[in-house]
């Protein structure tokens, strides 16, 4: 965040180079891929949003409500890990998604301190409302791409997570295919 008392100077980006820099401003065309990333994220979340908005819920519901029906019975402290969010940004949206009867806490079977939680009848109708879009997005979106891209942009959008959370991402996708196409 810029300090408003600051005397500096923020740094704008312009077409010339950099003082002291001898290559020019990074490749436009990758400038074009990140506005495509910023486009790409309103279309795609903007059918669950309007979706979201009949229950008072919003994005944070969403990615709590998508982890928690893929993988039924997650831990409270491996979905922290997964959305990289405080306890307490969690707590207030487990709260509301619990209330409205879309999530439930189940003590652990071998650990009763463990919280482990699961989607509702309700829930599991929610999840899939809110998917139900956006896998016709994607659909839609490789099939105009040709076949090969699905592999391609799997790949791509895995290199894009920190190298660091690789392995974890890997752990979270055991269940599914997507952990062999990943590693191949």
């Amino acid at each position: 965040m810029t300090d408003i008392n600051s005397k500096e100077t923020p740094v704008r980006p312009s077409n010339k180079a950099v003082e002291g820099s001898t290559s020019d401003l990074p490749d436009p065309s990758l400038i074009d891929l990140i506005e495509l990333f910023f486009f790409a994220y309103r279309d795609f979340t903007q059918d669950p949003d309007a979706i979201l908005t009949e229950f008072g819920f919003g994005r944070a519901h969403h990615r709590v409500v998508h982890f928690v029906n893929r993988y039924p019975g997650l831990r409270v402290a491996d979905l922290l890990e997964i959305l990289k969010i405080t306890k307490q940004s969690l707590a207030r949206v487990l709260k509301q998604l619990v209330d409205k009867g879309i999530i439930e806490q189940r003590p652990g079977k071998s650990d009763r301190r463990e919280r482990r939680l699961f989607t509702t009848a309700e829930g599991q109708k929610l999840a899939i409302r809110l998917m139900e879009p956006q896998l016709s997005r994607i659909t839609q979106a490789l099939k105009s791409s040709g076949m090969e891209s699905e592999q391609t942009s799997r790949k791509f959008l895995y290199n894009m997570i920190n190298s660091t959370d690789h392995e974890a991402v890997l752990e979270l996708f055991s269940r599914s295919r997507l952990k062999r196409e990943l590693k191949g």
